[in-house]
Parts: C-alpha cells; sequence; structure tokens
C-alpha cells in the first residue's frame, strides 16, 4: 500500500514549485523541501521525455550521494512539447506573450518526469498530457501575462489560471501532470518499488 511504502522514508522533495507542493499535500505526504541550484541545460539533441528525463536525473544526482538509508529523494521537471520544440519558463513577459500567443487555438502536450531516489535505487517516471486551447484574444493574452506569475510556469501559463479557465477546451491525460506532478503515476509507482 501507498501510505505504508513511504511511511518508513524521511521524504525529500528538491522543487520549488508551490503546485507541486500542494499537489504531495494533497496526497497526506509529510516532506521536507531541499534546495538544489542546478543548471537546467540539457544537450539539444534531446526530445520529449528525454529532456524531462535528463534534468530529474542531473537534479538528483546532486542530492544523492548524501542520502541516508531513511530517505527518500524525489525531483521532477516539466516542459510545454509545442511544434517540436520545448517551451520551457519563459524570460519575460513579451516571451510569455508570444508563448502564450503561439499555443491560441493549438494543441500541445505537456510532459512531466520525476525522480524517485533512495540510497540504493532509482526510478524515473514520465507522463504526458494533451492541451487543447481555444482562440485566445491579444487582449486575454496580455491582460494574463502581465498580471498572473507566468515566469514561473513552462509554456507560461497554468491550467488552474484565468488563461486555463477561459482557454482550455480539453485535455487529454493527468490533470495534475499539467500542474508538474503525475499523482497518480507516482504513487502506482511507489506501490510498485521495491522498497
Amino acid at each position: 500500500m501507498f501510505f505504508k511504502k513511504l511511511k518508513k522514508y524521511k521524504v525529500l522533495l528538491a522543487s520549488g514549485s508551490k503546485r507541486r507542493h500542494e499537489l504531495l499535500k494533497g496526497l497526506e505526504i509529510n516532506f521536507e523541501i531541499v534546495s538544489q541550484n542546478v543548471d537546467e541545460t540539457y544537450p539539444k539533441h534531446l526530445k520529449k521525455q528525454e529532456i524531462t528525463n535528463y534534468l530529474v536525473k542531473k537534479k538528483s544526482s546532486y542530492l544523492k550521494k548524501s542520502l541516508k538509508k531513511n530517505e527518500l529523494l524525489i525531483t521532477a521537471d516539466t516542459i510545454v512539447w509545442f511544434n517540436n520544440f520545448p517551451l520551457k519558463k519563459p524570460k519575460n513577459r513579451e516571451e510569455a506573450f508570444k508563448m502564450i500567443q503561439s499555443l491560441s487555438n493549438n494543441s500541445h502536450e505537456v510532459i512531466s518526469s520525476v525522480c524517485i531516489s533512495t540510497n540504493k535505487t532509482q526510478k524515473i517516471i514520465n507522463e504526458s498530457t494533451k492541451v487543447y486551447f481555444n482562440k485566445l484574444s491579444d487582449d486575454d493574452i496580455l491582460y494574463y501575462s502581465s498580471k498572473s506569475d507566468v515566469l514561473d510556469r513552462a509554456g507560461s501559463y497554468g491550467i488552474q489560471d484565468y488563461i486555463g479557465h477561459l482557454g482550455i477546451s480539453k485535455i487529454k491525460g493527468s490533470y495534475n501532470n499539467v500542474l508538474g506532478f503525475p499523482t497518480s503515476l507516482f504513487c502506482k509507482t511507489i506501490t510498485q518499488m521495491k522498497l
């Protein structure tokens, strides 16, 4: 059972994402946030989940070597994949506006990877969710990109925000994955892992 598996571990989450914090709290997991400053560059030939898998492993490699026997480390990464290109977090509001404008009246994938590590084992999982946007007006995009915390969001938007409520017509896959953490897949994986 999921709870029994995690009960014997001190869970460490290496993520500053408020959405990931909320999702783990929703799973009733007691966890400690650990900081890590990792350069999030990756080889340019990587595509889709190869990128997020690479980044979660890179993030965990800095902390895994110091894990104690009773500690379980979680690292995560999310990208928006659009037109065969990854959209990470925007550098500024102008870039955020352009990103959302390109997603308008289109579909894209949100890909999240999670790396689960102990001092003896490591498992990387990933999930992809297809997101469909209605046509958005430039005024709505400008309003959202100037008011919201778009600089902290892959693809410049949050599904739970104004632009998500206004513009997303449907999704295929996990809603929580779009928030940045595939909770159902994570629980299934923990249950199946030999911890």
